[in-house]
C-alpha cells in the first residue's frame, strides 16, 4: 500500500464526493459479520484460543510490534504461544510454512520473517490462517495463537479481537474506503475486547508507545550505536512500511536530519535503492532490513522498536484471556518461555 490520500486525514470535498462508496463498503461488511453472526457462513476453530491483533484503518498502526510484546508477554506468564500471518507478498509456492528466523523474506513475507527473529515463540504463514494455526497448535502445542492482523478474516474463529488505532490520525475522516480509510464502520469498535492506541489514549482505550532502540549495523552484527550520534550530518531514512511519517518523526524526534525515501508498504527492495551517491549512513526499519541485510555495506542501520505496554493493557490483555478459560499463570517469569 502506498502513503494513504490526504483527504482521509483531513477535510476535503472529494471525501464527501466518494462518501455513498464508503457507505456501500460499510454496509457489505455490516452484513458479511451478520451472516456469520446468523451461521450462513461459518467460522473455523483451530483447537486453542485465538487472539486477532488488527485494525479498522487501512496502513500501519503498530500490530506488529503489539504482537511481539504479547508473546512476550504471555510466554511469561507461562503460554505456549504461537503466531499466525498472512505472509504477505511472500513468493512461496506451498502455504501454510513454518517460518523460522532465517527465512527468506521474498518467500515467507518480510512481517513474518521479522515476527520469528523477534517474537521467540513458533510462527506460521500463510493465506489461509485457519490452516497456519492448526499446523502450530499440532506440532507446537499452543495454548493460545496470536494472529497478526486478520480482523475482518472472519472465517478464523476468535476468542478475542484487539484493534490497534494510530493515536496521530486515529480514525481519519471516519469514512470507509475509498472515501476515508475504514475497512469497517467506526461502529465495530463496541464490538472488540480491547481497543489499544498507538500512542495517548482517550477514555475507553488503552495505551502502548513504540520506542526506538539503537541503531544495529547490517555488515557488521552485534555493532550498534546510540541514535544520537548520527546527529551530526544528515542520513538517509528509508522506509517502506504502512505509515513512514512515523519512522521519519521517531529519527527527527531524537534530533537527526534525514533525507526522506518512503516507499510502499512491503516493498522489494532492491540494491539500488538503499546506496546514495554521498556515503551517508542509511537507516531503515527492522521489517525494511530483513529484506536489504543481504546485499547491506557498512553504512547501513536498522532502527529496532519495542512496543511498551502500559500496566493497564498488560493486566486486561491477562484478564480477558482468563475470561476465555486459558490458564495464564499469576506471576510472570523471570524470563521469556522457549
Amino acid at each position: 500500500m502506498r502513503e494513504p490520500p490526504d483527504f482521509w486525514y483531513a477535510p476535503d470535498p472529494l471525501g464527501a464526493l466518494l462518501a455513498p462508496l464508503g457507505w456501500v463498503v460499510a454496509l457489505f461488511t455490516v452484513l458479511r459479520r451478520a451472516a456469520y453472526r446468523a451461521g450462513l457462513r461459518r467460522s473455523w476453530p483451530v483447537g486453542c484460543p485465538v487472539v486477532v491483533v488488527g485494525n479498522l484503518a487501512a496502513g500501519g498502526t503498530g500490530k506488529t510490534p503489539l504482537v511481539i510484546a504479547m508473546a512476550k508477554l504471555l510466554s511469561r506468564h507461562g503460554l505456549r504461544v504461537g503466531i499466525v500471518c498472512r505472509g504477505y507478498r511472500g513468493s512461496a509456492s506451498r502455504w501454510p510454512r513454518r517460518v523460522r528466523p532465517d527465512a527468506d523474506p521474498a518467500r515467507v513475507g518480510d512481517e513474518a520473517v521479522l515476527l520469528a527473529r523477534r517474537a521467540g515463540v513458533p510462527v506460521a504463514a500463510g493465506p489461509n490462517r485457519i490452516a497456519a494455526a492448526r499446523i502450530l497448535v499440532r506440532r507446537s502445542k499452543c495454548d493460545v495463537i496470536l494472529s497478526d492482523d486478520g480482523l475482518q478474516h472472519l472465517r478464523l474463529a476468535r476468542d478475542v479481537e484487539i484493534v490497534v488505532v494510530d493515536g496521530v490520525r486515529r480514525h481519519g475522516n471516519g469514512r470507509c474506503l475509498p472515501a476515508g480509510p475504514l475497512r469497517e464502520p467506526l461502529s465495530r469498535l463496541a464490538s472488540v475486547d480491547l481497543v489499544v492506541v498507538n500512542g495517548d489514549a482517550r477514555e475507553g482505550e488503552l495505551e502502548m508507545r513504540l520506542v526506538a532502540g539503537d541503531a544495529s549495523s547490517l555488515d557488521d552484527a552485534g555493532v550498534t550505536r546510540p541514535l544520537d550520534s548520527f546527529r551530526d550530518a544528515p542520513v538517509h531514512a528509508v522506509c517502506a512500511i504502512g505509515h513512514p511519517e512515523r519512522f521519519f518523526r521517531t529519527l527527527e524526534a531524537h534530533g537527526l536530519t534525514i533525507v526522506r525515501h518512503p516507499f510502499p508498504d512491503h516493498h522489494a527492495f532492491s540494491e539500488a535503492e538503499v546506496r546514495f551517491a554521498d556515503g551517508a549512513p542509511v537507516l531503515m526499519t527492522e521489517k525494511d532490513a530483513v529484506k536489504c541485510e543481504r546485499f547491506a555495506g557498512a553504512g547501513h542501520w536498522c532502527v529496532p522498536v519495542e512496543a511498551e505496554l502500559s500496566s493497564e493493557l498488560q493486566a486486561r490483555l491477562l484478564a480477558v484471556l482468563r475470561e476465555h478459560g486459558v490458564a495464564v499463570e499469576p506471576g510472570p517469569r523471570s524470563s521469556p518461555g522457549p
